[in-house]
């Protein structure tokens, strides 16, 4: 199975998948760290894939999204964004959107939350 294979393998059978440097419980960098914050305290069941155990799936993530940064999440199999884009639509509230629309659980206050104290 090739990278390609296993990337789209992986963001469709998924809800949500966040391609990430490090694990949703030991993020490795600060961009990473943060939309895996997002998501775990907004109560999100995602998939954590760590691109630094498989250089691969590092450069493979980067070549199947046309999106040259990590961290990449994906929703229903639907590239959304890195941490910049993922940041603004939580604070928007586009990302609890998102999430409704598709079917994906998650806390509304914990995002309000969210928003409060970036407000």
């Amino acid at each position: 199975m090739t990278a390609q294979d296993k990337i789209k393998d992986t963001v469709t059978t998924n809800d949500v998948v966040l391609f990430m440097k490090g694990t949703k419980s030991m993020p490795q960098c600060g961009f990473s760290s943060r939309v895996a914050g997002v998501l775990n305290f907004m109560g999100v069941e995602f998939a954590d894939v760590n691109v630094l155990a498989d250089d691969d799936i590092r450069q493979g993530i980067k070549d199947y999204s046309d999106w040259p940064t990590i961290p990449q999440l994906y929703v229903k199999g639907e590239f959304v964004g890195g941490c910049d884009i993922i940041t603004e639509m939580t604070l928007s509230g586009e990302l609890d959107t998102l999430f409704s629309e598709s079917g994906v659980a998650y806390d509304k206050d914990a995002a309000e939350k969210i928003r409060e104290a970036n407000s």
